[in-house]
């Protein structure tokens, strides 16, 4: 099967963590590379942001990332995309013109848009597309209100990406209830969960139990939704309780203004809140961390927090479950579903420092516990969130859907014949 990819905004190729680059690259990547060892060849076409770029460059055998000139050729924040997209819609059409995949693959609702006006040229014989949104607009404006930087239109027509796409492919259930009040029918919503790379991270290299500090590691793009104010607060108050023992690293960065040298305005924040909390010395950002560098760190630490003020998915507590690493995490969106509570980690209130302060001093107290969240969390995602599980559950999609769209272009043919001959 020959699969296009759309993901206009987050390239796999970037590093995960940096201005506009999280879970969504991960996940294209990694999604991306299993379809490949399934036998499919896949495409994945993203816009140029470097003008020094290749057109396309391997992701690995099998798989091809190829940018795509639509708007300046530099960095552009995602919220300010939208014009530039019948040009990226143009330059699909017409690299399907010479190459037509099977299927197409968007990511993001901006994506949806361009793959659906591409795909629309072919006509009826145009590939069937199915869509993942990774977040929803809905949802980012209930939570952040007025501090929601997405386009206005984004309202009216990210329901229509989903009414109009042939699947929509929705990470956890909680996804789906958002989906049905969007209007997009049940039937046309289908389940493949985000996973984890088991051969990346692993729990058989954990090092020996650590001297010092209980260690908690955040990872991820560093804007406020993420919640790391809330860890650095729970510290704070573990401190305030004579608990002064408990260290926070801090893995990634948030966006800064283009040509900027000092620390991005998130880092700036969370740096002052510990300072004024009286824990400074006890919080250390790492910056930017190379991929493969992430398993070692998660292993190092004690447990890892994640809490959001909410989450689509969340792609962080799948590896730290993989590494063996305890997760405390708030009980949002998709992690309610991925992290079982007691059992692979522990689920916390959202935006409660409090229960993420207990959370904390429970674990550090009990390595016992810990050990004993870690290995089942392992046992979990071996079981449901392997690259190689998730990769045969969407494959079985793309085949369920090109059967519908088969049967629809079948049944719009014998309309068009009988129509011809009265």
């Amino acid at each position: 099967m020959k699969i296009a990819m759309v993901s206009e905004h987050a390239n796999p190729l970037a590093t995960p963590g940096s201005v506009d680059a999280g879970g969504q690259n991960v996940h294209v990547a990694a999604l991306s590379r299993a379809l490949a060892e399934r036998g499919h060849r896949v495409t994945v076409y993203t816009r140029r942001d470097d003008a020094t770029t290749p057109t396309r460059v391997e992701l690995c055998p099998g798989v091809d990332v190829v940018h795509l000139t639509a708007g300046p050729q530099r960095h552009v924040p995602k919220d300010e995309l939208l014009p530039h997209l019948p040009t990226l819609a143009e330059g699909l059409a017409a690299a399907w013109r010479f190459d037509r995949p099977d299927v197409v693959h968007s990511h993001f609702w901006m994506s949806g848009i361009a793959a659906l006006d591409a795909a629309a040229e072919r006509g009826t014989g145009h590939p069937p597309v199915l869509h993942t949104f990774h977040a929803l607009g809905s949802v980012k404006r209930r939570f952040q209100g007025a501090a929601d930087t997405s386009p206005a239109e984004r309202e009216q027509l990210e329901p229509l990406v989903g009414q109009r796409v042939d699947t929509v492919i929705a990470t956890c259930p909680d996804e789906v209830t958002e989906l049905r009040a969007l209007g997009i029918a049940a039937d046309r919503i289908e389940i493949a969960p985000c996973g984890v790379d088991l051969s990346m991270f692993q729990n058989d290299a954990r090092p020996a139990q650590r001297s010092g500090a209980f260690r908690v590691l955040s990872l991820g793009r560093l804007v406020p939704r993420k919640g790391v104010d809330v860890a650095i607060r729970a510290l704070g108050l573990l401190r305030e309780q004579g608990i002064d023992d408990v260290e926070l690293h801090i893995v990634g960065t948030g966006d800064a203004p283009a040509g900027a040298s000092g620390p991005d305005a998130e880092t700036t924040r969370l740096a002052s809140l510990a300072q004024s909390l009286h824990i400074a010395d006890r919080v250390r950002f790492l910056g930017r961390v190379p991929r493969d560098e992430v398993p070692a760190l998660i292993r190092e630490a004690d447990a890892v927090v994640c809490t959001p003020w909410y989450e689509p998915f969340g792609i962080v507590p799948l590896e730290s479950m993989a590494c063996g690493t305890p997760v405390v995490a708030a009980n949002v969106g998709g992690l309610g579903d991925t992290v079982v509570d007691g059992v692979t980690g522990v689920l916390v209130p959202p935006q409660d420092a409090r229960s993420v302060a207990e959370a904390f001093a429970r674990l550090r107290a009990d390595p016992a516990l810990a050990a004993e969240l870690g290995a089942a969390g392992r046992m979990r995602v071996e079981a449901r969130y392997s690259w190689d599980r998730v990769a045969a559950r969407t494959e079985r999609i793309y085949q369920r859907t090109l059967q519908h769209a088969r049967l629809r272009m079948n049944r719009a043919s014998s309309a068009q014949l009988a129509e011809a001959a009265l």
